[in-house]
């Protein structure tokens, strides 16, 4: 598919959403992100990544969103689609690909 390219940052959002499943809103994945990538990201990176991604059809919020346990807005959790997960397949392969020609340093 040519329209399956995911930038390294979108990549790293629809793997959080995939991880995460009923907790892939902003904050887990924002931590998720920070904690595994060693990224330090700001919440509207992350926010206007997953509209991005929505756009693209490669995620969908769910229909009725969970309510906040602080009583502040509810959550929108996101969800992967299946365009989202063939991309992601396809973005890991292509790394792959060029990742097994890289000669090792004998350094």
């Amino acid at each position: 598919m040519a329209n399956d390219y995911l930038g390294e940052f979108e990549h790293l959002v629809l793997l959080a959403v995939m991880q995460l499943g009923d907790e892939a809103y902003g904050v887990p994945i924002r931590r998720l992100i920070t904690e595994r990538a060693e990224r330090d990201v700001s919440f509207g990176a992350v926010y206007s990544t997953l509209r991005r991604l929505e756009a693209k059809a490669y995620l969908r919020f769910t229909g009725e969103p969970s309510s906040s346990p602080t009583g502040g807005r509810p959550r929108r959790i996101a969800r992967a689609t299946a365009e989202g997960e063939h991309a992601v397949r396809a973005a890991q392969r292509r790394l792959r690909r060029m990742s097994e020609s890289v000669p090792h340093s004998s350094a």
